[in-house]
């Protein structure tokens, strides 16, 4: 049943992150960087994630990370989700309409990603850089995960990747769309 929780909750995590792509206003920041990343290589925004996951992953070996399945099938399925969504998400024209997929596309992100720390078969690839940079730094992990976001958007900015409104309101916002999920799950689990 954990294997059905991860790959329902990356599922969901990746639909919800192509919905952010799709408002053009703004997206998380990992995914500044992936569609940076397209400006210059051939390659779509789900491959750029995935690429990025790897190199994420290799980042693990100094820091003396152990991946799980989990790890894995993250960089996978959110990869290929994003890029099967996207087809068939609707343009929205509309700057309200667009505001509202951004909040869509974080409850949405936030959800899938709490249904996937349930299934508790090993870390996100971002998730075990932040946990591993903590143990070698020593610094409080919100400052280490700031860190690590910001340089994401930096790279990802510099490279054309779209910051915007939509970004901030993902960094505001998928903290609270985590914890609203994760009580919501707890209560109906």
């Amino acid at each position: 049943i954990s294997l059905i929780f991860l790959c329902s909750g990356l599922a969901i995590f990746g639909f919800g992150e192509a919905i952010l792509i799709r408002t053009g206003i703004g997206v998380s920041p990992w995914t500044v960087l992936a569609e940076g990343l397209t400006n210059y290589v051939n390659w779509t925004v789900g491959f750029a994630t995935f690429i990025i996951s790897v190199v994420v992953l290799l980042c693990w070996i100094p820091l003396k990370q152990t991946p799980g399945i989990g790890t894995i099938m993250n960089a996978i399925i959110v990869a290929i989700v994003i890029d099967l969504s996207l087809p068939i998400i609707p343009d929205i024209n509309n700057f309200y309409g667009k505001l509202l997929f951004v909040f869509l596309g974080i409850i949405i992100t936030g959800f899938g990603g709490s249904i996937y720390l349930i299934s508790n078969l090993g870390p996100g690839p971002r998730d075990g850089l932040m946990t591993g940079m903590q143990k070698k730094t020593n610094l409080p992990l919100a400052w280490v995960r700031s860190l690590i976001e910001i340089t994401a958007v930096m790279f990802g900015w510099l490279l054309g990747g779209t910051f915007g409104i939509g970004t901030i309101f993902f960094a505001l916002g998928i903290g609270p769309s985590y914890s609203l999920s994760i009580y919501t799950l707890n209560r109906v689990l």
